[in-house]
Parts: C-alpha cells; structure tokens; sequence
C-alpha cells in the first residue's frame, strides 16, 4: 500500500505552534476516497506530520487512486480550518480555497518517492 509525502516550508521557529495546530485537527469525515465518477477509489490507512527547523512533512499512507486523496481533502471542514490556522506560519502564501487550488497545491508540494519497502516487499527468509 502506496504513501505519499507533501512538504510545506514553514517558518522557522514556529514548531510548538504547529504541533499544537496538528494536535486539535478535525479528522476527514471518511476514509473512503471517491473517484470522479463517485465510485470508491481508494481509502486514507493513516496519516502522520513530522516538523524539523522550516520543513514540515505530512505523509499520507492509502490505497487506491491518488488523486483522489486531494479531492477528498479538499471537501473537508477540517483542513480548511487547519490551512487558515497554518497560513501565518508557512513561509509562502498558497490558495487552497476551492477544490482545483487545493489539487494544484497538493499535487506541487508532493515529493517525489525513491524507494518504499514493506514487509510485502521482503524476500523471504530461507
């Protein structure tokens, strides 16, 4: 099962206020991700944020169509509320306002993976 990671530059400094903003996030309201016809396209498995100085990491752990991930993130109450809280500590301004600004950002700030392992990946012992 795929993960992704998205970078957001961040003032540095500002750790223990984005800890806190993370701490009080409102969870999306469902896992299951749809694709644009509607139909299930995949599901959210986890998600975990990591900061250090001015970068911080959301990693995104699902299955199923990416791209439906930022349009699913993009219908959320919660990450409107958390992009506002966090817009004073990022070091530059992005639009996230409406569901295409939302995909374009979410699809520039995406790094690109090198290398994921899991135990499915592992050779067996023999």
């Amino acid at each position: 099962m795929p993960y992704a990671a998205i970078t957001y530059r961040i003032k540095p400094g500002h750790e223990d206020q984005i800890a806190e903003i993370f701490a009080g996030f409102q969870r999306v309201d469902s896992p299951v991700l749809r694709g644009d016809d509607g139909a299930e396209a995949g599901r959210l498995l986890g998600t975990a944020v990591f900061v250090k100085d001015d970068v911080l990491v959301r990693v995104i752990h699902y299955e199923g169509e990416f791209a439906a991930i930022a349009r699913h993130m993009a219908g959320q109450r919660g990450v409107h509320v958390l992009e506002s809280k966090l817009a004073p500590h990022l070091q530059e301004q992005r639009e996230t306002g409406d569901e295409t600004a939302f995909a374009k950002y979410f699809r520039d700030a995406t790094m690109r993976c090198v290398s994921q392992l899991s135990v499915e990946t592992h050779p067996a012992e023999g």
